[in-house]
């Protein structure tokens, strides 16, 4: 077996050192194998709890959320770094890093993102959650442009094709939302304005197209002065008012709606009377915002107003 595949990550600059040199049989080895993982992922898994599609944790230790990074390796070691995640894991730590989705796709570094989110799963599988963006979404709401194709043809050559095959397999088996009960829900787009229930979000993926739980849940963005949801310009997804996040809110009995899937010059924003937060951790061409953030907070602490979690936006 080559090397790296049982390499451990040691540090931020080593998983890039692996990221940045890893062939075609490490990427596809790496990928069939979280696949696999993320697939058998049900029930009980350490302190969290799966239904489908929906990762329920307890109000227990810190959590490092992670927006949209489209391909940005530089800014994935730098949270990394400053956030301290490997260290914390090496004292065992309660800690989780979740990511939004939208791990590649308009950035050129996107197979060595891919691997890099896949080899901390691989190696933090408790901790470490995979949710879905729309970047990772199904066949019928693919973004445009798609230029993964392109970027693991730059990398891998005539192979290309067969490591971009298998992530779409693994696209599948990722995360729609995440749940911290009376605190906060994580989703990558937007709320799903039709649903009723939990069950709805939770087994989003195996009502579509029928339902559109989950193309809101991957393409829909919040907006001010509406009432209930308008056509996006996005073309897929919708639009959404503060009603609609207050009826989502109610429902999973949460305080806010924590999100990625939009660029901001800040590198977050906050809608709806700051019961909804935007995450966007990567910088860079073709996005113009001089800023990216994360969210680093202590989950264990209960929170009155969505606002107070402004204090633990790290921009960069």
């Amino acid at each position: 077996m080559v090397r790296k595949l049982v390499s451990h990550v040691e540090s931020s600059s080593n998983l890039a050192k692996l990221a940045t040199e890893s062939n075609i049989e490490e990427f596809i080895h790496l990928t069939t194998k979280i696949s696999q993982l993320l697939a058998k992922e049900n029930g009980r898994v350490g302190s969290l709890l799966i239904t489908g599609k929906l990762i329920e944790a307890p109000p227990m230790g810190e959590a490092i959320v992670v927006g949209d990074l489209h391909g940005d390796l530089g800014s994935l070691v730098h949270i990394l770094e400053e956030s301290k995640f490997l260290a914390k894991m090496r004292n065992k730590k309660d800690v989780l890093l979740i990511f939004l989705g939208d791990y590649g796709d308009r950035g050129s570094h996107s197979p060595e993102v891919y691997y890099a989110v896949l080899k901390l799963k691989e190696q933090f599988p408790e901790r470490v959650v995979l949710m879905r963006g729309n970047h990772e979404g199904p066949y019928d709401l693919l973004a445009s442009p798609h230029d993964l194709p392109i970027h693991m043809n730059q990398k891998f050559g005539d192979s290309g094709s067969e490591a971009y095959s298998k992530l779409r397999e693994l696209f599948n088996h990722l995360y729609t939302a995440v749940l911290i009960e009376e605190r906060y829900v994580f989703l990558h787009g937007g709320a799903p304005s039709q649903a009723t229930n939990v069950n709805d979000i939770a087994y989003a993926h195996t009502k579509h197209p029928q339902e559109r739980h989950l193309e809101e849940i991957l393409w829909s963005d919040p907006w001010e002065g509406i009432k209930g949801t308008i056509a996006s310009p996005r073309g897929a997804g919708r639009l959404f008012g503060e009603n609609v996040t207050n009826t989502l809110l109610k429902m999973l009995n949460v305080k806010a709606l924590i999100r990625g899937h939009e660029s901001s010059e800040e590198g977050y924003k906050t809608d709806h009377s700051e019961k909804v937060i935007t995450l966007f951790s990567r910088k860079g061409p073709p996005y113009p915002n001089r800023f990216g953030a994360y969210l680093h907070i202590n989950i264990a602490k209960k929170v009155e107003k969505p606002r107070q979690l402004l204090q633990e936006i790290h921009k960069f």
